[in-house]
């Protein structure tokens, strides 16, 4: 599972990376490529040609992580927009989610609209007894 804090940045590398680099030839594209510092705790990003591998990069308190994932089967899809990426965009790139970088959706309303009630507190519509029969029965047709 993959988990970042709030104050850890990731960075993507938008160039295909050779595999065969371990933890000093990443550290050489972050320096060179991303002009990021490897050793400040960020999340590194990198996929190789083909996007059917991914490796992650980060410093913790120990030294130089790196996480390695190959696919079965597919690819890793591209991320659009600049190299530094949210939080949210790795994990999503790693469970095969589509990742789009753009404007948010609002997912609320801007006016709610509010309804009169009854005197009895009930605002459901009233069916006579016959008909709610026979909308239930044309309900589990």
């Amino acid at each position: 599972m993959l988990s970042l804090a709030a104050s850890v940045r990731v960075f993507f590398c938008r160039e295909p990376v050779d595999f065969r680099k371990a933890h000093d030839g990443l550290v050489a594209i972050v320096r060179e490529q991303l002009a990021a510092d490897p050793l400040d705790g960020s999340l590194f990003v990198f996929l190789n040609r083909r996007r059917d591998r991914i490796k992650l990069l980060q410093r913790d308190e120990n030294g130089l992580g790196l996480h390695y994932k190959r696919l079965a089967a597919g690819t890793f899809r591209a991320l659009e927009g600049g190299t530094s990426i949210t939080r949210a965009e790795p994990r999503m790139l790693l469970d095969g989610n589509e990742v789009k970088v753009g404007k948010l959706e609002r997912r609320f309303a801007d006016v709610v609209g509010v309804e009169a009630r009854q005197a009895n507190g009930d605002n459901r519509a009233r069916t006579p007894r016959r008909e709610r029969g026979a909308a239930s029965a044309s309900r589990r047709a």
